[in-house]
């Protein structure tokens, strides 16, 4: 029985799917949207949002410079961040159009991703179906960050039934 032990083992030992988990963030922060398997994506999206809400939850202090702020916050800001920083890693290399391009990551979480999400309260992923891979069968999904205008999804309310036309008497 496993009661009361969330999560998937993917069968890894603990270091190697933090290992995984981590890289998987890491790559989705910077790329804002990446292709896996579906249960890599399930549990991708409990890590990710974790992280982006560490951040969020300063409101305003995780994107304001540095030099705007009280010394109170910069404290928060820097203690916020390296909790962030532990999980992380720091630097990401992009490359477009061949070019390289290095981004810092925690920063990226603090000012870009903190200041989209501010008015979101949760749900900043997105996790689209694929289908199976070719290779393995294995279900593919995609998962990516919501967009910054997009307003958080809400329940359609069902369609009313459309009215009853009235029926015309034959004429006989």
């Amino acid at each position: 029985m496993r009661h009361r032990k969330a999560g998937r083992q993917f069968g890894r030992n603990t270091s190697h799917r933090k290992a995984m988990l981590r890289a998987l963030t890491a790559n989705l922060v910077a790329h804002e949207r990446i292709e896996t398997t579906d249960a890599k994506a399930k549990e991708l999206r409990r890590v990710a949002e974790r992280v982006i809400t560490r951040a969020r939850r300063l409101g305003a202090i995780a994107y304001t410079p540095a030099a705007e702020l009280s010394e109170a916050d910069r404290a928060r800001r820097q203690a916020a961040a390296a909790q962030v920083a532990r999980f992380l890693r720091r630097f990401a290399v992009l490359e477009k159009d061949g070019q390289s391009k290095k981004i810092d990551l925690v920063e990226k979480v603090f000012v870009d991703l903190a200041k989209r999400f501010a008015e979101r309260p949760g749900g900043y992923t997105r996790i689209i179906k694929l289908g199976h891979r070719r290779g393995d069968n294995a279900p593919m999904a995609i998962v990516e960050l919501v967009e910054a205008g997009a307003p958080a999804p809400k329940k359609a309310a069902p369609k009313p039934a459309p009215a009853a036309e009235p029926e015309v008497a034959a004429a006989g």
